[in-house]
């Protein structure tokens, strides 16, 4: 039997209880993010952010929780993990204090080690040279660069200065301009002095007497600069890769760039292939601030951070993806139908594999039980995790259905459950520094799903009407197929017993017919940073993936649409880019033979 998977990874993600004492803000949303995925002593951990724990696997498909122990650093963000010979380090961020270290030879069991920090940083990364000498890379601003130190392998303490070793180019390199679809350019120095002065004044502010890191801070966000954050090294042929999020944790185009370098600590220079990894269309976008990790066959993935933020700004989850490095040194990642069920051993051997299944379910009929005004049923279906059909009460037994239009062959079906808004009391003590309660209970969320052929006779697809698990994405695998026209979802209880909300009841396999014609486009380069990709409606498509790259041959990036036009946002000036569209339906998918260079 293959290993199948989809993203977002099927983990429990824990509910934050939000609590901003400065605005006074409150919100409930579930997060886990800027993810470190280590292999240690033949098992793989995934450590993410505001989660109490770690997620342990031996197969990347399957995962489990790990509480860890409260005196670590659970309520910072960005904790980085790294292998340095029988230990692991841990560390995370904090502004205000300094940061210290944890290390263990027991990830599960501990015991940790602290190391008193010597300094604050933010989105920090370990990295051991093959050579022993141990190096430090951090930084998350829209203002100042990312850092780089050599450390003392045994004390921690920094050997050198801390050196500046990257800063962001957004009029350059399209991917790392701000906004949803990098559509907000910087202002000049001119106009963000203006809006500095509006605000204060608007506000009752004197700006003479704001701290000079709180004026350098305003003008970076009125600015509209991107953030240069979540540092990550990778050493592969002798060179450094040193992996960068932008621009903003919240956009659709949030994205982890990659410099390269001879020396741990630089010069680094943008490499070619960017962005590195950007999950761009389809049902969940964003795949930034993440890690680079070499499994126990060899292959390469990376995991990264993506986006839902309706709740909350930090609403996010973790995606993972097959990656590598091409035969002239270049790293890609491949998220190319890059939330449809992957086939883990499949893509292990070639990265860029077409998936086995399609997707079904795009824009079926759907029906509900009932519906919360403005949230009808049609939102389970229409690829978005950032809208959602809610139930009409919280009363167990509320129910959606969708028609397939046809008996198909299903392989896989991905219950994506959502939070609506929520307002709730924190169950615990609100973190003050951290401005949240992070809830340590799983709470059970539980459903029957079934079949039908005529939607009158049903049958028991998957039963967890008694599961003690709460996975607001799981994901359901029948490799050798249900034939089957309907599905019917019948929720039994969710957390805190509010109305069930469902992002997307998702479907895959295979559909009798024929796959969609080769697809007629045309490209136009706009300006130095942006394309338009026209696209002829065509017989029998549902939907298009634009690939785009360097090279004929590598092309590394892509995004999914079910338009006829699409842009490219994220060139490099002065760089060329090849483009090719393929389109897709329920039966197949068909490669446009046409490489365009623009």
């Amino acid at each position: 039997m293959s290993q199948y998977y989809c993203n977002p990874v099927n983990i429990d993600y824990r509910y934050q209880f939000y609590h901003d004492p400065r605005s006074g803000q409150k919100a409930v949303a579930r997060e886990a993010a800027d993810p470190s995925l280590i292999l240690f002593h033949g098992k793989y951990y995934l450590f993410a952010s505001m989660t109490l724990g770690v997620w342990v696997s031996e197969d990347l498909v399957h995962w489990s929780f790990h509480r860890l122990p409260d005196d670590l650093p659970l309520y910072d963000y960005a904790p980085d993990a790294r292998v340095v010979g029988d230990w692991v380090y841990l560390c995370a961020s904090a502004l205000g204090r300094d940061c210290d270290h944890y290390r263990t030879r027991d990830i599960e069991n501990g015991p940790y080690e602290k190391i008193s920090g010597t300094f604050p940083f933010w989105d920090p990364n370990l990295f051991l040279d093959d050579d022993g000498r141990l190096y430090f890379y951090w930084g998350c601003s829209s203002v100042t660069p990312l850092y780089g130190v050599e450390l003392d392998p045994k004390t921690l303490r920094p050997l050198t200065e801390r050196k500046e070793i990257l800063f962001s180019h957004p009029m350059e390199n399209g991917f790392e301009r701000n906004g949803d679809d990098n559509r907000l350019t910087p202002l000049s120095d001119e106009e963000t002095e203006a809006r500095l002065l509006a605000v204060c004044a608007q506000k009752g502010l004197d700006p003479k007497t704001l701290p000079p890191d709180m004026i350098e801070m305003g003008k970076g966000f009125l600015k509209q600069t991107p953030y240069l954050e979540g540092s990550w090294m990778t050493k592969h042929g002798g060179k450094y890769y040193l992996q960068y999020a932008v621009t903003g944790t919240h956009f659709n185009v949030y994205a982890d760039g990659v410099a390269v370098s001879d020396s741990p600590l630089g010069p680094f220079k943008t490499a070619e292939n960017n962005p590195y990894s950007c999950k761009l269309g389809g049902f969940i976008e964003g795949a930034g601030h993440g890690s680079t990790l070499k499994d126990l066959t060899g292959a390469w993935w990376h995991t990264a951070t993506m986006r839902i933020s309706v709740n909350h700004v930090f609403e996010r989850r973790v995606g993972l993806w097959p990656a590598g490095f091409d035969g002239a040194g270049n790293l890609f990642c491949s998220q190319r139908y890059g939330d449809w069920p992957i086939n883990a051993d499949k893509v292990r051997m070639d990265p860029f594999a077409d998936p086995d299944w399609m997707l079904l379910g795009y824009q079926a009929k759907a029906a509900a039980s009932s519906s919360s005004p403005g949230k009808g049923p049609e939102l389970a279906v229409n690829e978005d995790i950032r809208t959602w059909w809610q139930a009409g009460s919280n009363k167990p037994g509320e129910w959606l259905s969708i028609d397939l239009g046809a008996p198909k062959t299903v392989h896989a079906v991905q219950i994506n459950f959502a939070d609506d808004r929520l307002d709730l009391p924190a169950p615990g003590e609100i973190n003050k520094e951290a401005g949240r309660y992070i809830d340590p209970d799983s709470h059970a969320t539980r459903w029957i799903l079934e079949s039908s052929l005529d939607g009158e006779h049903w049958e028991v697809f998957e039963d967890k009407s008694k599961a003690d698990t709460c996975l607001p994405h799981d994901f359901l695998v029948r490799e050798d197929g249900v034939v089957t026209r309907y599905l019917r979802l019948t929720v039994t209880e969710v957390p805190f017993g509010v109305p069930a909300c469902i992002s997307g009841l998702r479907v895959f396999g295979k559909a009798e017919g024929d796959a969609p014609k080769e697809p007629v486009y045309a490209v136009s380069r706009e300006g130095d940073l942006d394309a338009k990709v026209t696209i002829e409606p065509g017989d029998g498509a549902v939907g298009h993936v634009v690939t785009w790259g360097m090279a004929p041959d590598r092309l590394y990036h892509s995004k999914m649409t079910f338009a006829n036009e699409v842009r490219i946002t994220s060139l490099m000036k002065d760089r060329a880019a090849y483009v090719r569209v393929e389109t897709f339906n329920e039966s197949g998918i068909t490669k446009g033979q046409k490489v365009i260079r623009i």
